[in-house]
């Protein structure tokens, strides 16, 4: 019988295996082999979503109006929502009509923000250790050319320009920029955000100013967006999934320059119909919580645990003899291998074999290489079973 002969489209074959995928494979086979895993690994909140907005979820679900077909830009009440969280949050306006629309999941924008904009060989400035998505699933699979940006504790974990080619910069086209960050857990000051406008004003690129952990922040810690220094210089992509525990229902938005909106908008026009208008409407809800830049209590009380959560597990590592510092935002612990490990991948291989699942730092790139990332998305009670669990590893 006659085979067709079946081959990847070549930019396909220039991606990695996506570390996570790998991760899941090794947990698989130490689940079969009756091994009790502590996943520490992959950011997905183990808090469930809010009853009320689950009751909101299910009272628009039973609407039968809510079962057609969305806009891909997201309907009126979800952008009137999103246009009045930006305004209490940040105290920015946005018109609605071409400031706003709807992405499925923040990792959807970030992705095809790059189909809109980047041609073949055109520069994006990618941070590293960084979302993967930057660099592969937006950059190169628009065949794009990422200039890795890498972020170094010496530097705060933030992007040193000053060690960027100024040739680099009169070709970028964009500039994928996130804080809080992750894998880090660092922050970006304002006036660190303001140095970034300024380059991309003399260097004409714009932002992606990626801020799913904005209301990820402890203590008296309340992150700006990059647009409260330059409301034109990019835009801001925002999402229901970690500030309300929404992770599964794919619901997010983006706001800022309209040109760039548009672009966004052209693209998902041609390849989705948004998110389920149930969907929306319930972040609507969730999002008019909000009256003033503080975070209301269905949200404060989640930051209340995940900041005991990261509480011990740092006292944890330091009393184990494994030196951690705590960050200001995230539910990430971003830390060094311990002394006399090198390889990432091979401790985290360590781990697992006594049940502990955290995520290799090579897996955000390669300047991720010597660090390991806890995510905090465990009771305490399984935290501090992992920590007992680790002193073995480094007696």
């Amino acid at each position: 019988m006659f085979k067709i002969k079946i081959e990847l489209a070549e930019r396909l074959t220039k991606l990695p295996k996506y570390i996570f995928a790998a991760i899941e494979e090794l947990k698989l086979k130490k689940k079969k082999e009756g091994i009790d895993l502590i996943p520490l690994g992959i950011g997905d909140p183990d808090i469930p979503t809010p009853p009320e907005i689950v009751e909101e979820l299910i009272r628009q679900v039973k609407r039968p109006e809510n079962h057609q077909y969305p806009t891909s830009m997201g309907e009126t009440d979800f952008r009137e929502a999103v246009a009045r969280w930006n305004k209490v949050r940040y105290g920015l306006d946005f018109d609605m009509e071409t400031e706003v629309t709807n992405v499925i999941g923040g990792k959807e924008g970030v992705a095809n923000i790059a189909r809109a904009f980047v041609n073949p060989g055109d520069i994006v400035l990618c941070p590293n250790p960084g979302y993967p998505v930057y660099q592969w699933g937006g950059t190169t699979l628009c065949d794009g050319t990422p200039h890795l940006m890498p972020l170094k504790s010496e530097n705060n974990f933030l992007p040193d320009f000053d060690s960027v080619d100024t040739n680099i910069l009169k070709k970028a086209k964009l500039l994928y920029l996130n804080y809080p960050n992750n894998p880090t857990g660092a922050i970006a000051p304002e006036e660190y955000l303001k140095i970034v406008c300024n380059l991309a004003e003399d260097y004409n690129f714009f932002v992606v100013y990626d801020n799913p952990y904005s209301e990820f922040t402890f203590n008296d810690y309340i992150a700006p967006t990059i647009l409260q220094i330059n409301r034109e210089i990019g835009i801001e992509i925002n999402s229901a999934s970690k500030t309300f525990c929404m992770t599964g229902h794919r619901c997010g938005w983006a706001v800022g320059n309209k040109e760039i909106i548009g672009g966004l908008r052209k693209v998902k026009s041609q390849i989705d119909s948004g998110c389920p208008m149930y969907t929306q409407r319930a972040v609507a809800k969730a999002l008019n919580y909000y009256d003033s830049q503080n975070k209301p209590e269905i949200v404060a009380k989640n930051m209340k645990t995940y900041e005991k959560r990261r509480d011990v597990l740092i006292d944890g590592l330091n009393k184990i003899g494994w030196p951690t510092e705590k960050p200001k935002a995230t539910f990430y612990v971003w830390t060094k291998l311990p002394e006399g490990e090198t390889d990432s991948m091979k401790f985290v291989m360590k781990l697992i074999e006594v049940g502990v699942v955290i995520t290799p730092g090579i897996g955000f790139g390669e300047y991720g290489e010597g660090f390991v990332r806890f995510a905090l998305t465990q009771p305490i009670d399984r935290i501090k079973e992992a920590l007992e669990r680790i002193s073995k590893v480094l007696k």
